[in-house]
């Protein structure tokens, strides 16, 4: 399921992340009272690097992305340090904001249909990206634009630069998407359920483009989606979130073979990438439900669902880190559980089910 080593491109050792995320937490307000959305996320990106975040929908994936720049709306209050090349986006001036939307940071959106403007060629929407940025003509963004449709392999781009968006495919519309995202060279790109509602065909497609901009562009891309396949074809590393919270971090090819936490590998046992020949066994869904998040208990936020859970799951929360795990676990390999997967103390409670 997971791609081989060799057609992965490695973050560069010893370089400082372009993205750094620490204790970002993201609430709302609403009539029924404060909901607690995000809770002391923490992730790096290094040059270079795709970063895939995934989890059931709800679990926080791309409230956090939204964040990163000040998307949400006024109602969201979002705490932490999100440092951007070195700059501190948290309680920056929407100028700062603004500057680094598209310059520096760029995302990629789901659904193309509603980010395009029905009214205008998708080559002046690109153009227009340029124009605001780069300080291009009317006439050289067109050329540029041109150029762009050219790398996300949209065919024919000199006659396509004049369509409008309902002129074009579903996966085109999303390239031209990646296109705009990418126009200004930005050094992060943050793609956001890039192949939902996609075929399998165009879904390789799109994942082929992303990968040819890291390799071509050294582009850093942190991709969020709940299809495992597609963390296991394009990322290097993995982050699992559930109810707001981080809880999972490894190397892709290390969380595949070795998921530690008990939501991973029900994520693994329902999803039909996992390994199995279609047919041939019934996949296993993960009992009970995502708890409400208008609070963030001292408790382990998946117990309500752990077959493992015992007294202190749900007494105190437990730390993002690998001091629980058993010898097999790398440095690197970072859960929040108490009792993860393959140690003696979930082995006891497998003998015990």
């Amino acid at each position: 399921m997971t791609a081989s080593a060799s057609t992965r491109a490695p973050a560069e050792q010893g370089t400082a992340p372009v993205l750094q995320v620490r204790d970002l937490s993201v609430t709302f307000a609403t009539e029924s009272g404060t909901v607690s959305a995000v809770d002391r996320v923490e992730l790096n990106l290094a040059p270079g690097e795709i970063v895939g975040i995934v989890g059931e929908s709800g679990c926080g994936k791309s409230v956090t992305a939204m964040s990163l720049t000040g998307l949400l709306p006024r109602s969201a209050r979002i705490e932490g340090s999100v440092r951007l090349l070195g700059t501190e986006l948290i309680g920056a001036p929407e100028s700062v904001l603004r500057a680094a939307r598209g310059k520096s940071i760029a995302y990629i959106f789901q659904e193309p249909m509603s980010s395009l403007n029905p009214v205008l060629t998708v080559g002046r929407q690109i153009a227009e990206v340029l124009q605001v940025h780069e300080g291009l003509s009317r006439k050289a963004g067109r050329a540029r634009a041109i150029e762009l449709l050219t790398l996300v392999g949209i065919p024919s781009p000199k006659q396509r630069v004049d369509n409008y968006p309902h002129q074009l495919s579903g996966g085109m519309r999303q390239r031209v998407m990646i296109a705009m995202a990418v126009a200004c060279g930005p050094k992060v790109l943050v793609a956001d359920e890039p192949t939902t509602a996609l075929d399998v065909t165009v879904q390789a497609g799109i994942l082929n483009v992303l990968r040819e901009l890291r390799d071509r562009l050294g582009t850093s891309i942190l991709i969020i989606t709940h299809d495992l396949g597609v963390i296991a074809d394009v990322a290097d590393r993995v982050v699992v979130m559930y109810a707001g919270r981080v809880v999972e971090r490894a190397e892709v090819d290390e969380l595949f073979a070795h998921p530690r936490h008990h939501y991973t590998s029900g994520l693994l046992a329902a999803s039909p990438t996992s390994g199995r020949h279609a047919g041939s066994e019934r996949l296993q869904e993960i009992p009970g439900l995502v708890p409400v998040l208008s609070s963030q208990p001292d408790a382990c936020t998946f117990a309500d669902r752990c077959p493992a859970a015992d007294t202190q799951c749900v007494t105190r929360q437990p730390a993002l880190s690998a001091a629980h795990a058993a010898e097999a676990v790398r440095p690197d390999h970072l859960m929040a559980c108490w009792h993860p997967r393959g140690t003696s103390a979930d082995t006891r409670e497998a003998a015990r089910a």
